[in-house]
């Protein structure tokens, strides 16, 4: 049926329904001045009525008080359910254990739960002494402390620690069965990324809900330097897409909005209800992307 179809025919936007739950994702901020786009950026995002927004949590625990000190400001001062970031780093159970229940007296319900990287860069990862062995073990812990709900990450193109697909598989398969209510992938490409992986995760026995993580382009020299970092790959066009723009951040602004929103578009269409978008802490570009997939401020309760 679709062959027939002649260019001229196809809607100029195929108009969707706005039946789609967000969240966003911030890191916590450096300076005074960070911090004011920080939280100009959750004041734009909030009417969206995401249903969490999430803080990272830097490597080693670097970032550990900024990032709770930005969730429990979250949890506090607006009505978005806040999500803290937690990984294994560096830190014994017990130490580990305590974050978790500051953040649950913070009223704090939702923890990102991660193994995380190590903490100096090149060198691979370690169980630390008395610490959690991976995040599926996070999980089950977080778990026996109090009734958090915990998203996990998934990683559509094999975290670069996995031998090979199948164990990256059997790995989020653990996480989920540790305890875990969702995964939210790592940020891909191509929209077939993500179905691929979604039906080889269905195929796997994962009956949970998994997220795609998109992450819209502020710099591309950024962007591939992160890709290279944790597998993900840049496709060729992209780069031919970017060239010339680095001296035009406007111009740049609205080709990676148009790229967010035309991935976006094609997993919706593929029947995906949820998004993560990673924000690095910029409101623009993820309400724009947010508004071409119909979703509209709540009017508030």
């Amino acid at each position: 049926m679709s062959n027939s179809l002649h260019p001229k025919d196809a809607p100029l936007f195929a108009d969707v329904a706005g039946d789609i739950d967000v969240s966003f994702e911030f890191f916590p901020p450096k300076t005074e001045k960070m911090e004011e786009t920080l939280w100009e950026s959750i004041q734009t995002l909030s009417p969206l009525g995401p249903r969490f927004v999430s803080v990272t949590y830097g490597a080693g625990g670097t970032t550990r008080e900024r990032t709770h000190n930005t969730v429990a400001r979250i949890a506090a001062e607006t009505g978005i359910p806040a999500a803290a970031h937690l990984t294994c780093v560096e830190a014994t159970r017990e130490e580990i254990d305590a974050v978790a229940d500051d953040y649950w007296n913070a009223g704090v319900r939702h923890i990102v739960a991660l193994r995380g990287d190590s903490p100096r860069a090149g060198e691979k990862y370690a169980t630390h002494p008395g610490g959690y062995e991976n995040a599926a073990d996070l999980v089950a812990g977080l778990r026996k402390l109090h009734p958090f709900e915990i998203s996990v990450a998934a990683y559509p193109e094999c975290h670069p620690d996995s031998p090979d697909a199948t164990a990256d598989l059997d790995n989020l398969k653990a996480k989920i069965d540790a305890g875990a209510t969702r995964a939210i992938t790592q940020f891909f490409f191509e929209p077939d990324t993500f179905f691929r992986f979604r039906d080889d995760a269905a195929a796997a026995g994962i009956t949970a809900e998994i997220v795609p993580g998109i992450m819209p382009v502020m710099s591309f020299a950024a962007v591939q330097k992160m890709s290279k970092m944790c597998g993900t790959d840049v496709p060729g066009w992209m780069g031919r897409l970017f060239e010339g723009l680095d001296d035009h951040p406007a111009a740049r602004q609205l080709v990676a909005a148009t790229l967010a929103a035309e991935l976006s578009r094609k997993l919706y269409a593929g029947g995906v209800r949820q998004f993560h978008f990673y924000t690095l802490n910029r409101a623009e570009l993820s309400y724009a992307i947010c508004h071409l997939l119909g979703v509209r401020p709540k009017e508030a309760a």
